[in-house]
């Protein structure tokens, strides 16, 4: 492997050291840190962040916190502040980041392949009632969001979590985040290889090692064997998909450089084939090449899929090989496309042992420590100790004996958790929106529980798979460009010219099949209010004008711009 940032001369001895400071690029000898960011994580790894909060923070209280600790380092384990109550979208990007500060914290809990235990689940819904008043979000990227933390309170958390095998190492920052795996590997009939071998051969690696703590910018990745494609490769730094190579059998097709927020780029196969004994030294090489030879100067070019585009897949995959791995890759085939147009893996599947899988759909994500633990107690009643998050915002329930479906599925739909969801409630996800992010501008996760009420409410009889992802700002957190209906948060005028949430549109995005981003039709802006009114029109002539078969984001792509507005 290169050389490691505490070692940056054996990087630069093979390499001449150029004078100018180019784009901050450590493989080429530009050490000297270029912006506020990359100077204090010179100054000190984020990693070692956690003493601090153990021995000070947490025992002299928010005010003692040191700034590049709070608005940076803190992140290594998974800590931002959230913002503070009462500012409206009009001053997110006016006022200092000291003003947006609320004197508590969004706190986020890995958990890597969606993999939960209901021992595990219990502890996060009791953490959620006892120091998070309530809150416990599903994000996108499988993990469990609190809100309403105090630093006080934060090491008796991480005592609680680790217990249970849990952690928030590193689930913010520049580094290693959490990594996507199918909800059902190692279940699911259709599988074509199990990756949770290299999930977890990967956390033992890389999780929590300085070597890897100091990256460009933050990495995502994602690891499925399911034909259903159901991790979002397509957007994630490093993503390795399942398919069968005519010679060696299942393995995974590598894929890199792929991201949204404001530069979206989908990401590109390099054409190899990697076993899956082979797929934490990739992960280990792509991850090196991120640390290495990333974009440093700029934070809005550090993102790998920049340095991706600029070498292009071909010079990409020379250089994992010859500097990192040494040997060279497998040419092998491309993923094939899904049958399913849904792969949430919401409702009830037989598993390959004869058992079945629940999945149900929350409300945006949207739950609570209460019916978290509801959840693992109802788990655990019906024969299972396992569960899995996805990455659209849901969760299932694992080894169900069949005798025991019909009851967990009524439970379910009790507690408002459907296992049989309309397609707007099954399709519609939100980021946490100007409730508590310092960079959002308008609301979402409240407007988009209304909006599926209103939309099963006008439109009762639409049944195609449909998404409708809400972002309160431009930079993606919710996939907006590869949603059907994207609706990105930001301000807008009403008819009488007064300023008001809103959102700009982009509509025929999609992943899996015919990936590729959202058409944004010129001048189309909607706000807040009018939101249910301008998708149920937009919904009705699509059911209207659709062919036979047709998918949404098709229609998009041919409609005239009238029929979209």
């Amino acid at each position: 492997m290169a050389a490691t940032p505490q070692n940056p001369a054996a990087a630069t001895s093979r390499r001449k050291v150029s004078r100018h400071r180019g784009e901050g690029q450590w493989a080429v000898g530009h050490f000297t840190p270029l912006n506020g960011n990359e100077q204090f994580k010179k100054d000190d790894d984020g990693l070692n962040v956690r003493t601090r909060i153990e021995t000070i923070y947490s025992k002299r209280g928010f005010d003692s916190i040191d700034p590049n600790d709070l608005r940076g380092r803190m992140r290594w384990w998974g800590l931002y502040t959230q913002r503070k109550p009462g500012i409206d979208g009009g001053k997110t990007a006016v006022l200092e980041p000291e003003e947006l500060d609320d004197k508590y914290f969004m706190l986020r809990v890995r958990v890597d392949g969606g993999r939960l235990t209901t021992e595990q689940l219990r502890v996060i819904g009791e953490i959620s009632q006892e120091f998070a008043r309530g809150t416990a979000d599903i994000t996108d990227r499988q993990n469990i969001q609190y809100h309403w933390i105090r630093i006080e309170d934060v090491p008796e958390i991480w005592d609680r979590l680790e217990a249970v095998g849990l952690s928030t190492t590193e689930a913010c920052g520049d580094t290693p985040r959490v990594i996507l795996g199918s909800p059902v590997a190692g279940i699911a009939a259709d599988e074509i290889i199990d990756g949770s071998p290299a999930i977890e051969e990967i956390q033992r690696r890389i999780i929590g090692n300085k070597a890897f703590s100091n990256l460009p910018r933050k990495f995502k990745s994602a690891i499925s064997g399911s034909p259903l494609l159901d991790v979002a490769h397509e957007i994630n730094d490093v993503a390795f998909v399942g398919v069968v190579h005519p010679e060696h059998g299942p393995g995974f097709d590598l894929w890199v450089g792929g991201g949204l927020s404001t530069n979206p780029k989908i990401g590109v196969r390099l054409g190899a084939w990697v076993p899956l004994d082979e797929v934490a030294d990739v992960y280990e090489g792509v991850i090196s090449i991120f640390r290495d030879y990333g974009y440093r100067r700029l934070r809005n070019r550090a993102r790998l899929k920049f340095l991706v585009a600029d070498w292009g897949p071909e010079k990409f995959r020379q250089v994992l090989e010859d500097e990192y791995l040494g040997h060279k890759l497998v040419d092998g085939p491309a993923p094939a496309q899904p049958v399913e147009r849904w792969r949430d893996h919401v409702g009830v599947h037989q598993q390959r042992d004869g058992r079945f899988y629940v999945g149900f759909a929350p409300r945006v994500g949207r739950v609570d420590g209460a019916t978290l633990t509801k959840i693992a107690e109802l788990a655990e009643a019906h024969g299972s100790g396992r569960l899995r998050t996805t990455v659209e915002q849901k969760m299932i329930v694992l080894d169900v004996a069949e005798a025991q479906v019909n009851s967990l599925v009524e439970e379910l739909e009790a507690l408002d958790l459907t296992v049989r969801p309309s397609a707007f409630r099954r399709g519609t996800m939100a980021c946490t929106g100007i409730e508590y992010c310092k960079l959002a501008i308008v609301e979402t996760k409240a407007r988009g529980a209304s909006l599926i009420d209103e939309l099963e409410r006008r439109v009762p009889d639409f049944d195609e798979p449909i998404t409708i992802n809400l972002n309160g700002c431009p930079n993606a957190c919710a996939r907006i460009q590869v949603a059907d209906i994207g609706l990105k948060g930001q301000l807008v005028l009403d008819d009488q010219g007064r300023q008001v949430e809103g959102y700009q549109v982009h509509l025929g995005g999609a992943l899996g099949l015919q990936a590729g981003f959202g058409r944004k039709v010129r001048g189309l802006k909607v706000t807040a209010d009018e939101l249910p009114d301008y998708v149920e029109r937009v919904v009705r002539r699509f059911q209207a004008e659709r062919e036979d078969g047709e998918r949404f984001a098709t229609w998009v792509a041919r409609a005239s711009e009238e029929a979209l507005s």
